[in-house]
């Protein structure tokens, strides 16, 4: 994979491959950090400070979703993302809890005014599912020097009528149109429909997997890859498969204890940001174990689990055995992906045998 590259004054500058970078660190040229997974390196000299156009491919999904960060020479990033969902029905079980706080002696807020009516605004669950690709975007933009974004446009229209419908289809086109007005701040926009996509896909002999939930580069990122080929051409041909898996951090934020009491009525705590000082779902190098992320704690320490996971791997953690890094913005792990299946094409199968 290509290493992202800052300059001295911040400005990001062309990927470069593995082993110059190695040779800069070396040589004291550059400083080595980490982003989110992903190794970059800091130049501590001045150069001239040259980019290309880099397109970001965007391929949303109900359930996972493709990003593939693109040159007309190379691919850089290929990112298969888990949808942001199930936030609406969250925050009605949340509103369903305060209420009942209302009538038990717990800490609770008086009742007040219901200020959200009559404003223009997105629902809770919609702005998180785009919010979450917009996110994705702006932690891809401090990598790479991004121009332009390639979005497969969904079309929901809404019918006279037909409540059942409409309420399942105008998220979509409201939350959509809120995506696309940000990205046009920022980066240049391109909407391709999922009919071009295929028959994209179909001209560059690609195959798309059955599959969608798999972790695999054929599940979702050779649509993302194609749509970042349509934007700014060059070689019809992937170059790079491995994907870097995402997902959004599953934290329980306003609870302050569990829903079902145990015996005796009692509630035990649940829920918030801290443990113990450290904010949940911060790094940490464990002594024995290496890089692992705090999901909770116990009486006697912090509850360590794994990066891309929720396995539990170390219980009551000293402050001794480990040491605190950065906080992350969601789990990731990396996924060496197979290069993906070419269709074979008749035309070009009897030229050849006609030759």
């Amino acid at each position: 994979m290509f290493v992202p590259v800052t300059s001295k004054s911040g400005k990001k500058l062309m990927p470069t491959n593995p082993n110059k970078a190695g040779v800069l660190i070396k040589k004291g040229f550059a400083t080595p950090y980490w982003s989110n997974g992903i190794f970059c390196i800091r130049l501590n000299y001045d150069v001239k400070e040259y980019t290309q156009d880099v397109c970001v491919g965007v391929d949303p999904g109900s359930k996972k979703e493709g990003f593939t960060v693109r040159s007309e020479s190379h691919t850089y990033l290929n990112v298969q993302a888990d949808a942001h969902n199930k936030v609406g029905k969250k925050v009605a079980k949340r509103r369903e809890l305060r209420r009942g706080r209302r009538s038990r002696k717990c800490p609770n807020r008086k009742h007040k005014k219901h200020n959200l009516s009559h404003r223009n605004r997105i629902p809770a669950g919609t702005r998180a599912r785009w919010d979450w690709k917009l996110r994705i975007l702006d932690w891809l933009s401090k990598l790479y020097p991004i121009t332009h974004v390639c979005v497969e446009d969904i079309k929901a229209r809404t019918i006279k009528r037909a409540k059942k419908w409409n309420q399942s289809f105008s998220p979509l086109e409201v939350g959509k149109q809120w995506f696309y007005g940000e990205i046009e701040k920022r980066w240049r926009l391109y909407t391709v429909g999922g009919h071009e996509t295929k028959e994209l896909r179909d001209r560059l002999g690609l195959k798309k997997s059955s599959n969608k939930l798999t972790e695999t580069f054929d599940a979702h990122c050779v649509d993302s890859w194609c749509l970042a080929y349509h934007v700014l051409g060059g070689e019809p041909i992937v170059d790079y498969t491995h994907i870097f898996c995402i997902s959004p951090l599953p934290i329980q934020r306003r609870n302050l204890h569990r829903e079902v009491p145990k015996k005796g009525g009692v509630r035990s705590r649940y829920g918030g940001t801290r443990c113990l000082g450290v904010s949940k779902n911060t790094l940490v190098k464990h002594a024995k174990h290496g890089m692992l992320r705090v999901t909770g704690f116990d009486r006697d320490g912090l509850n360590l689990s794994e990066l891309g996971s929720a396995k539990r791997i170390v219980r009551n953690a000293k402050q001794d055995t480990y040491r605190v890094l950065r906080k992350l913005n969601f789990r990731y792990k990396h996924v060496v992906s197979k290069p993906p299946k070419v269709k074979q094409n008749k035309l070009a199968l009897q030229l050849s045998f006609n030759i």
